[in-house]
């Protein structure tokens, strides 16, 4: 039976203090490396660009020995973290013999993400995969856990650094293409003129700004649309409540906003809902995928109204490929899952074959592209 533990801060201070030296996980050499001067198998594929259907089964890497998985999480406070959690502890319960799946909420505090790897490392934890949402600023604390024998996935969430070397791999959809796609989608709905704006999620992290950037690159072709935030994307937290106030902040701001060109569909909702309270036409929105997103559209939507969506998939089965990457690098099996995913748009409310999908029956804040089943998904959010 899986031993499942959420590490509190108290626990989490106190065993970053213990000395690492000895807690090298398996038989790792004491600098992480393998034979070949890399943290993965001879013949291991980094970066590998291809698309969800060729995530493996994670069977083929459990191997025999026991082994402890965790999952540290920058930021859990959303529905987008719960359900990637979700399907990281259901994936990693097909190995009977991973004795125990840890995860640790760093609550978006730089700080403790770094005392919250340092603790899992210190517990002799084997394989490590984290959404880093500090950035560059957890690379040494990360290259330390892969000294120690831990073979450390960074998704979604880029550290920089060198995968195969820093750690295993970095796993994730073409941030950028994901970011250009919708932003093209967006502006072309506005009829390729007027006012944008792109909504990040927590202020620095890497994530937001690769859309952002993606973002800027689709405004190259539309002279006649102004990005209102040039300076970077806009700070929401991921959360709806915050994602309110800020996009009422813009309204107040600016007037006239014509497109959202979002990276969470989940936090986008308190957007939609400024828009209503200022009794302004909701404008052309883009973001993932979130039930509700699609259901407020249904709701107040139509093919005439200049409030149109599209989304891609909210990807929460990269940490898949993420956890099969570690536990291959752990056992020393080639692991041949993409590392980087490419995305298309896969709802158009201006397509009739590609309309938002909405499922009343489910929580707002479920994501029906997770892969989670309507049954797993009610048990989570309630």
């Amino acid at each position: 039976m899986i031993r499942r533990k959420v590490l509190q801060s108290a626990a989490l201070l106190a065993v970053a203090g213990l000395a690492l030296a000895g807690c090298a996980s398996g038989d790792a050499p004491a600098d992480g490396s393998a034979a070949n001067g890399t943290v993965v198998p001879e013949g291991q594929e980094l970066g590998k660009v291809g698309v969800e259907a060729e995530i493996s089964d994670i069977t083929e890497y459990c191997g025999t020995e026991p082994i402890k998985v965790a999952l540290a999480d920058g930021f859990g406070g959303n529905s987008w973290r719960l359900i990637t959690r979700a399907i990281f502890e259901d994936w990693a319960a097909n190995c009977d013999n991973v004795t125990e799946v840890l995860y640790t909420d760093a609550q978006g505090d730089t700080q403790k993400a770094i005392s919250d790897i340092n603790s899992l490392v210190a517990q002799g934890v084997n394989v490590i995969v984290s959404f880093v949402d500090g950035g560059e600023a957890l690379l040494p604390t990360i290259k330390q856990a892969t000294a120690q024998g831990v073979s450390f996935v960074p998704f979604v969430g880029s550290p920089g650094g060198e995968p195969g070397v820093d750690y295993v791999d970095f796993v994730s959809e073409d941030i950028g293409t994901y970011g250009e796609g919708l932003a093209r989608w967006t502006m072309e709905k506005m009829g390729g003129k007027g006012n944008v704006v792109m909504l990040g999620g927590i202020a620095g992290n890497s994530y937001s700004q690769g859309v952002y950037e993606g973002a800027v690159r689709a405004l190259e072709d539309f002279p006649d649309v102004k990005l209102l935030n040039e300076d970077g994307p806009v700070s929401t937290d991921w959360e709806p409540g915050k994602t309110q106030q800020v996009v009422a902040g813009l309204i107040t701001a600016h007037g006239d906003i014509d497109g959202i060109i979002a990276d969470y569909g989940g936090g986008s909702v308190g957007g939609i809902r400024a828009f209503q309270a200022a009794g302004k036409d909701i404008p052309v929105w883009s973001a993932n995928d979130s039930n509700e997103f699609a259901c407020l559209w249904g709701e107040y939507g139509s093919a005439d109204s200049t409030y149109q969506i599209a989304t891609m998939s909210s990807r929460n089965w990269v940490v898949k490929a993420a956890l099969n990457k570690g536990l291959a690098a752990h056992n020393g099996i080639v692991n041949n899952d993409p590392s980087t995913f490419s995305l298309e748009i896969i709802e158009d409310s201006t397509d009739p074959k590609m309309q938002p999908r909405c499922e009343p029956s489910l929580p707002a804040d479920a994501i029906l592209s997770s892969g989670l089943s309507v049954e797993r998904l009610e048990e989570l959010f309630n």
